[in-house]
């Protein structure tokens, strides 16, 4: 992860090394896989999660045997006996930064046992569900590139589209909807040939917390290994 940014985490793997490009097409097309299973087709024009799913794969450029296969996993067309499903897991890092993790995996136990070490090792704390996540509200985001479109622009169509708010990060404009709004916002923009970077659901932190300089230093290294783990596939926290 490249500082603590969500957004940021996301630019860093679209320029990720060769070394890692495996593991990150391994992260995108089991979320290919749960969004053709959950849709109950392969079709992203009557999928829009799918369809969100797939955009994301490119975005990294995935081979397009990749997602054909991926989706044919998720729709029962390919069988490969492997049962993959979504896992949230929360957290402390250095500092009491809170941590919500969002994994994609076909073994349970294995990531389980494998966040609580790395988080062990970065000096956080693993603790049960509901334990971090009332400081954070769950939303949908749909997010533009500042070099693509004016904030200005942005800022107007926002308000017509429905969403509940934005702010902006670095060179990102954060579109912030509610959670059964996401689809309807994003397809909204789209509609204007506004092309957003993702649109998915995720979180913001209701409650922040200030680490001091030396734990900022701990919680990078942290959300790093994190990042890195092949089952991770989102990282929250609520740093200001």
């Amino acid at each position: 992860m490249s500082g603590h940014s969500h957004w940021a985490t996301h630019k860093h793997q679209k320029s990720i090394n060769d070394a890692k490009r495996g593991i990150i097409f391994t992260k995108y097309g089991r979320l290919i896989t749960i969004a053709a299973r959950e849709g109950g087709n392969g079709n992203p024009d009557m999928n829009f999660k799918l369809r969100i799913a797939i955009d994301q794969a490119k975005s990294v450029n995935m081979p397009k045997e990749n997602i054909d296969r991926a989706i044919k996993v998720g729709t029962g067309e390919s069988k490969d006996g492997v049962q993959i499903e979504e896992i949230l897991y929360e957290g402390y890092g250095p500092g009491q930064t809170a941590l919500i993790i969002e994994t994609v995996t076909d073994n349970r136990n294995r990531t389980v046992s494998e966040i609580k070490s790395i988080l062990t090792k970065g000096n956080g704390k693993f603790v049960t569900a509901g334990a971090v996540s009332f400081m954070f509200r769950r939303v949908g985001l749909v997010t533009f590139l500042l070099e693509k479109y004016s904030a200005e622009t942005l800022e107007n169509e926002t308000l017509e589209s429905g969403a509940d708010d934005f702010f902006v990060e670095e060179n990102i404009f954060v579109v912030v909807t509610a959670v059964d709004k996401l689809q309807s916002v994003e397809e909204y923009f789209r509609k204007k040939d506004f092309l957003c970077e993702s649109a998915e659901l995720g979180y913001i932190p209701l409650q922040t917390a200030t680490p001091t300089e030396e734990n900022m230093v701990s919680l990078e290294k942290l959300l790093e290994a994190l990042d890195e783990h092949q089952d991770v596939q989102r990282i929250w926290n609520n740093l200001p």
